[in-house]
């Protein structure tokens, strides 16, 4: 319960990990703060459950930076766009310069 209630994890995430519902590990984290039940204390949560929270937090890095990624690809594609019309513009307008006319 302890671990559940560390500032880092989200109730989605440690249910997850324990295999649980969210509603269940929220309805015994309000009981445990209630006093309803006890529980010993855990020094250490079980290593497969910490591996998988370290695997979400993973995932969850990993596509916050896919969609900064994403963003700044498409403000370069737009950028690239704006350049290729601006250079279009420039040569049809520049097309006799010397001021002759024929």
């Amino acid at each position: 319960m302890e671990w559940s209630h560390q500032a880092h994890r989200s109730v989605k995430s440690v249910a997850e990990a324990l295999d649980i519902h969210p509603f269940m590990l929220s309805r015994w984290r309000r009981e445990y703060r209630e006093g309803k039940f006890t529980m010993k204390r855990v020094k250490k949560a079980p290593a497969d459950a910490k591996k998988k929270i370290q695997e979400q937090d993973e995932i969850a890095r990993l596509k916050r930076r896919v969609s900064e990624l994403q963003e700044e690809n498409d403000i370069l594609k737009k950028f690239q766009r704006f350049q290729a019309e601006e250079r279009r513009k420039r040569s049809g307008s520049s097309g006799n310069t010397d001021g002759n006319t024929a």
